[in-house]
C-alpha cells in the first residue's frame, strides 16, 4: 500500500496541477515529461520519482506562503510617557530594527510625551483601537484604567507589548526590556563596594510610582542593599516624572532634609538636574549610579560625573516586540519566546 500512496495523491490533483509543471519540473530535477506522467497517472512512475515531485510540490507551496507573508505590510504604533531623551533613544532603537525585520516589512507610529494625564493616554489607545493597528508597544503607568484598555485593544485583536515597564500579564501580549529587579540589585550591589564602610544614606529617584517597572528595580535594590550594606540607608522620592525641573525641586529638597546622603541611584532620569540640586546645596556625591545610554547620559559619563550606568539593548528590545506582533499575526510560531535583555553596566572608560 506505501508504495501506491505518491501515486494516488498525486493523480487525485491530476486535472489541476497545483504550479506551472515547469516550476515542479525546475524544483523536482526532474523532466517536463516525466513530472507530467507522476501528476497525470500516466504509464509508470517509480515510487522515488512520485516522492520527489510531492517533495518539489511542499516546497514551492512554502516559497510560495513565504512570498505572500513578505508583501505583508505591519503598522505597529508605539505609546510612550517618557522623557524625551528616552523616547528619542527608543525611537531610534526602533527605526535601526525595522528595516530588517523579516519576513514581514513594518512600520512605526509614534505617540510620545513626557508627562500625560491617564485620559489622554487612554485617549490615543482609543484611537489607535478605532482606526485599527497590528500592535501596541507601551510604555505607560501601571493603572487599573489603562490596564482595561490593554485588554480591550487584545479583545479587539491588537496585541499589546509593555516595553521597560510592565503592566498585569493577563492584558498583555508579552513585556520586553531587562529584569528590572535583577538590575536594581546589581546596582545596589555596585554602589555598596564602591561607597564604602562609612555611615550615610542613598538617595533614589523615580520618575513616578505608577510605573511598575521602577518599583521593581526600587525593591531590588533595596533589598539588596540591606542585604550587601546595612549601614546605608535609603531615601526616595518619586513624582519628578524625569522632567528637569521638577526632579531639582525634589532633589534639593531632599538633600537639605537629609545631611547623610552620600550616593544616588537615579531610577527616573533628570540627572543634570539631580547634580544641580547637590552642586547649589554644596554636596558631594561620592557614588552616581544612573539607567539608561542615553545622549545625556553618555555625555555625563564621559565627563566623569556618573560614576556607572546600567543599561540594555534598545535595539534587542525593538526586535523583540516586533517579533511579537509577527507572532501574533502567524508570521512566527505563535509560541515564539523572548528573553529578557541583558543587564549591563557602563563605566566612564567605555564612553571616552
Amino acid at each position: 500500500m506505501s508504495g501506491k500512496t505518491p501515486q494516488k495523491h498525486l493523480k487525485a490533483e491530476a486535472m489541476r496541477p497545483p504550479f506551472p509543471l515547469k516550476d515542479i519540473a525546475l524544483q523536482s530535477g526532474l523532466s517536463l515529461a516525466t513530472v507530467d506522467r507522476a501528476l497525470h497517472g500516466r504509464g509508470h512512475v517509480a515510487k522515488a520519482t512520485g516522492l520527489r515531485v510531492e517533495a518539489a510540490i511542499a516546497e514551492l507551496e512554502r516559497q510560495y506562503a513565504e512570498a505572500r507573508i513578505g508583501g505583508r505590510r505591519l503598522v505597529i504604533d508605539v505609546v510612550m510617557e517618557t522623557p524625551q531623551r528616552f523616547s528619542n533613544a527608543v525611537r531610534a532603537a526602533f527605526e535601526a530594527e525595522l528595516p530588517g525585520m523579516r519576513p514581514a516589512s513594518l512600520s512605526a507610529r509614534f505617540h510620545v510625551a513626557e508627562t500625560m494625564e491617564e485620559r489622554d493616554l487612554l485617549a490615543i489607545l482609543k484611537r489607535i483601537r478605532r482606526r485599527g493597528s497590528h500592535g501596541v508597544v507601551v510604555k505607560v503607568p501601571s493603572t487599573p484604567a489603562i490596564a482595561a484598555m490593554a485588554a480591550e485593544l487584545m479583545a479587539s485583536g491588537i496585541p499589546v507589548v509593555t516595553l521597560v515597564t510592565d503592566l498585569p500579564a493577563t492584558v498583555r501580549q508579552g513585556y520586553v526590556g531587562m529584569d528590572n529587579r535583577v538590575a536594581g540589585s546589581t546596582a545596589a550591589y555596585l554602589l555598596a563596594r564602591m561607597a564604602g564602610p562609612a555611615q550615610g544614606k542613598v538617595l533614589v529617584t523615580l520618575s513616578s510610582a505608577r510605573f511598575s517597572g521602577e518599583e521593581e528595580r526600587e525593591r531590588g535594590f533595596r533589598d539588596a542593599l540591606e542585604k550587601d550594606a546595612p549601614h546605608l540607608g535609603i531615601v526616595t522620592i518619586s513624582e519628578g516624572f524625569g522632567v528637569d525641573r521638577t526632579t531639582e525641586r525634589l532633589v534639593k529638597a531632599a538633600v537639605v532634609s537629609h545631611p547623610e546622603i552620600r550616593a544616588v541611584y537615579s531610577i527616573g532620569g533628570g540627572n543634570r538636574a539631580i547634580l544641580r540640586a547637590f552642586a547649589e546645596e554644596k554636596r558631594r556625591i561620592d557614588v552616581f549610579a544612573a539607567h539608561d545610554l542615553d545622549a545625556d547620559n553618555r555625555a555625563l559619563l564621559a565627563e566623569g560625573r556618573l560614576t556607572f550606568v546600567i543599561h540594555h539593548d534598545l535595539r534587542q528590545d525593538a526586535r523583540s516586540a516586533c517579533q511579537m506582533m509577527m507572532a501574533h499575526h502567524r508570521m512566527l510560531p505563535r509560541d515564539f519566546q523572548v528573553a529578557p535583555s541583558r543587564v549591563a553596566i557602563a563605566t566612564p572608560h567605555e564612553v571616552m
